[in-house]
């Protein structure tokens, strides 16, 4: 269970975040879509775990070249929160794999032959 500052930290963090990814990560990110679905801040709040949700790009491909800038990342959320907090969080990106899995289920789900059923099975309920 996570005390009320982590989870102030987690909503400043996750919404700094959002802000980077849409206007100084542009360049890094290009036409992708991504979102920041959850922060997860350690105790000490010396780092947060970062649940990234990747749309319209290969999602490893891209994965990997925001695990790679991470360091500048940082520096962009420092300049954001450096005057509200004490330290600035190491953070760790993870993917978030509900989208994908919610699109894998439905197309399952869509694809399964259910018959109909029969007139004398409802009237049976």
């Amino acid at each position: 269970m996570e005390s009320k500052r982590q989870q102030k930290y987690s909503k400043l963090i996750q919404k700094e975040l959002g802000e980077i990814f849409q206007k100084e990560a542009k360049p890094l990110v290009g036409n992708a879509m991504v979102t920041i679905v959850r922060v997860i801040m350690s105790p000490d709040l010396s780092v947060a775990k970062i649940n990234l949700s990747l749309l319209l790009a290969n999602n490893q491909e891209l994965f990997d070249k925001i695990n790679d800038h991470k360091k500048e990342i940082r520096k962009h959320l420092g300049r954001r929160i450096g005057k509200s907090v004490r330290i600035i969080p190491e953070i760790a990106f993870f993917m978030d794999e509900s989208a994908s899995y919610a699109q894998h289920m439905d197309k399952i789900i869509s694809s399964l032959d259910i018959p109909e059923a029969s007139a004398d099975d409802e009237e049976e309920d």
